[in-house]
C-alpha cells in the first residue's frame, strides 16, 4: 500500500497523485508484484482518481531538455515561495502543487492575452490612413477609425498623414546664397519659390522612394529651370510669374507619376524673382523708369480721351443746332442770339436796364467828349473868341 502523510494525500502530491515525477510504478508498490510482460488486468487502484498516466522511460535525457527543466523548476519554487507553499511535507496543504503545476500557465495565458489586445487594435485618425504589413509585406490600406489586425509582430501599421500639406522651400532665402538661372533671352534671374505638396497614394509613397522630399526638391528645381529658359526675363518679373508657376506644377506632376511616387503637386508659388544682385540697383532704375513712362503715356491717353470725347459733344449739339435752324431759321438766330448775350452778361458784374421812353441816365461829359472829336475847328473857334472877350 502507499505511505500517507498526515494529511491524507498521497507521498508528495494531493489526489492527482505525485507532480515530483519520484512516485514509484504500480509494479514497484508493495503487495503488487506482476510478472514481466504480463497484460491481464490490474486489481482496483486506491486512486479515487484512477490510474496514474504512464511515466517516461527512464534514461539519460538531452542537455536542452534538462536545462528546461531546471528553469521550470526553479520557476515554480519562487512561486512557492512568493504565495506561501512549503517545499516540505506538511507544509502546503496541496497550495504549492497547484502553483507548480497550473498557476504558471495561467500567468502566461494572461500575458499572451493582454499582448493580443494591445497589439491587435488601433486607431487611423481622420486625415490618416494606415498601411499594413504582414511580415513586411504590403497587405492593404485602412481607412480613418478603429481598425483590427493580427498581432505583432505579425502584421505592423504605418501611419500616413495623407491630409497633410507639406511644403519645400527651393532657392534664394535670407542669408543663403543666389538661386540663379538662364532665361530664354539670356539674362540671368534669381528665383525663390516653394512646393505645396502631400500624398496621393501611401502604399507607393513608403516603398517607391527611398527619400521622398529631396525628390520633390529636384524635381521642382528641374522643372522651374525648364520653364524659365523659355520665358524672358521680362515675363518672368512681371505679368508671367504665376503662368510659368502653373506650367510647373504641371511638368512636376508629370514627373512625379512617372516615378510612382503617390504624390500630388497642390501648388508652386515664386516668392521672389530678381535680378542678380550685382546688377539689382541697375534694373530697379530701369523698372522706375519703365513705370514712370507708361504713368505717362496713360495720362496722355486720358485726356486724348477726354477732349476726344468733348469734340463729339460739341459737334453732337451743333448737328442738333443746325437741325432746328432749318426748320426755322428766324427762331433759332434769335434763340442763339439770346443764348449767347446770356453767356456773355452772365459774367460782367454791372448790369444796365433801360426801360422805354425813360432816360434814366444822362452821360454829359462823353457827350462833350463826343462833340470835341466829331468838331474840332469850331471847338477851336469857340475857345478864341471866349479868350478875345475876356482880354476887353
Amino acid at each position: 500500500m502507499p505511505v500517507k502523510n498526515n494529511n491524507g494525500g498521497n507521498h508528495g502530491g494531493g489526489p492527482w497523485g505525485d507532480r515530483s515525477g519520484d512516485a514509484p510504478d504500480d509494479d514497484s508498490i508493495e503487495g503488487s508484484s506482476r510478472p514481466a510482460g504480463d497484460s491481464s488486468p490490474r486489481p482496483p487502484s486506491s486512486n479515487p482518481w484512477g490510474d496514474a498516466p504512464p511515466r517516461r522511460p527512464s534514461g539519460p535525457r538531452p542537455t536542452g531538455t534538462r536545462e528546461i527543466d531546471d528553469l521550470l523548476r526553479r520557476g515554480q519554487d519562487r512561486l512557492r515561495t512568493t504565495f506561501g507553499g512549503g517545499g516540505g511535507d506538511g507544509g502546503d496543504n496541496g497550495f504549492g502543487d497547484f502553483f507548480s503545476g497550473n498557476a504558471w500557465l495561467w500567468a502566461l495565458g494572461a500575458i499572451v492575452a493582454v499582448w493580443v489586445v494591445l497589439t491587435s487594435f488601433y486607431r487611423v485618425g481622420a486625415q490618416e490612413r494606415g498601411v499594413e504589413l504582414r511580415f513586411g509585406r504590403f497587405v492593404g490600406v485602412t481607412d480613418p477609425g478603429l481598425q483590427f489586425k493580427a498581432p505583432w509582430p505579425v502584421d505592423t501599421v504605418i501611419l500616413s498623414k495623407v491630409e497633410q500639406i507639406n511644403s519645400v522651400d527651393i532657392g534664394a532665402t535670407e542669408g543663403s546664397a543666389e538661386n540663379l538661372m538662364l532665361t530664354g533671352d539670356q539674362n540671368i534671374i534669381n528665383l525663390a519659390y516653394a512646393v505645396r505638396w502631400k500624398i496621393k497614394n501611401p502604399e507607393l509613397f513608403l516603398f517607391e522612394l527611398a527619400e521622398p522630399e529631396q525628390t520633390v526638391r529636384e524635381v521642382g528645381e528641374s522643372a522651374m529651370r525648364a520653364e524659365i529658359s523659355k520665358a524672358s526675363l521680362n515675363d518672368a518679373i512681371g505679368p508671367q510669374r504665376a503662368q510659368i508657376a502653373e506650367q510647373v506644377r504641371e511638368r512636376m506632376q508629370e514627373i512625379l507619376d512617372s516615378y510612382r511616387s503617390g504624390i500630388e503637386v497642390r501648388g508652386v508659388d515664386i516668392k521672389q524673382a530678381d535680378p542678380p544682385a550685382a546688377v539689382d540697383d541697375a534694373f530697379k532704375d530701369v523698372s522706375a523708369a519703365q513705370q514712370d513712362a507708361q504713368q505717362y503715356l496713360n495720362q496722355s491717353r486720358a485726356y486724348a480721351q477726354q477732349l476726344l470725347a468733348s469734340a463729339q459733344g460739341a459737334a453732337a449739339a451743333f448737328e442738333a443746332v443746325y437741325a432746328q435752324y432749318r426748320l426755322a431759321p428766324e427762331v433759332t438766330r434769335k434763340r442763339m442770339y439770346f443764348e449767347t448775350m446770356e453767356n456773355v452778361l452772365s459774367k460782367v458784374d454791372k448790369t444796365v436796364i433801360e426801360p422805354g421812353g425813360v432816360t434814366s441816365y444822362l452821360p454829359l461829359p462823353e457827350l462833350k467828349r463826343r462833340a470835341a472829336t466829331a468838331n474840332p475847328s469850331a471847338a477851336d473857334a469857340a475857345s478864341n473868341s471866349a479868350s478875345g472877350r475876356s482880354g476887353q
